[in-house]
């Protein structure tokens, strides 16, 4: 898997250019096969990550959301990466929705949280001392074959509808000096979330789920 092609794929590269479903069925085979030992991560938000590639501050995976994997109950859907996002819909919809984020001294929404990924899959949400309003925007609905971007630090949601599955082939690159971030409650406390992973069995068989709805879809 090749993050350069990769990336030219998915912004139009023209002829000759693989189809983004190719590399991501061929990592999903081998992780399906046992040929690639691999453990999927259950993320607070809602859905498994596969991660398939890391090169410094780039990285691919493919993350996969089904009506099973639900949100934990205290995670905050509005967040912010520090790192900017290119994302193709391998199949069914995606939607996100952009959060208008203002400072606001005098009638706040919420509290803008840090979160500190640490070592073992935990990560620390800790309270700043900015206040804001938050409101949603027009959300974007994606389906099969569209890729969408997401900037570095901008405040948005992700979800499906609840009832169909989706998975979508993600590309990274993280910003230098950028801050993973989150909108809480104004009295939110400091916490600790822990993103667990599947043991190799679980993920083999998440594997071979994506890669038959993937074919059910190429076959549709």
């Amino acid at each position: 898997m090749d993050y350069d092609e990769l990336e030219l794929a998915l912004t139009g590269g023209g002829p000759g250019h693989p189809d983004p479903r190719r590399p991501a069925v061929g990592a999903l085979t081998e992780v399906a096969t046992g040929a690639r030992a691999l453990r999927a991560v259950r993320h607070p938000l809602g859905f498994l990550c596969l991660p398939l590639l890391r090169e410094g501050p780039r990285g691919v995976c493919v993350h996969l959301f089904d009506p099973d994997h639900a949100t934990a109950h205290d995670a905050e859907p509005w967040h912010a990466h520090s790192w900017e996002l290119r994302s193709h819909v391998l199949y069914g919809s995606v939607t996100n929705v952009p959060v208008l984020v203002t400072p606001s001294a005098g009638d706040p929404t919420h509290r803008v949280f840090e979160v500190r990924s640490g070592p073992g899959g935990v990560d620390e949400i800790v309270p700043t001392a900015t206040l804001v309003r938050g409101e949603p925007g027009r959300e974007r609905v994606n389906g099969p074959g569209e890729t969408y971007t997401l900037p570095a630090g901008e405040f948005h949601a992700t979800c499906t509808d609840g009832r169909t599955p989706a998975a979508t082939l993600v590309l990274g690159r993280t910003v230098p000096g950028g801050t993973d971030l989150s909108l809480g409650p104004l009295d939110g406390p400091p916490r600790t979330m822990t993103r667990g992973l599947y043991d190799e069995e679980h993920t083999v068989a998440a594997a071979r789920t994506a890669l038959r709805r993937i074919d059910e879809h190429i076959s549709a």
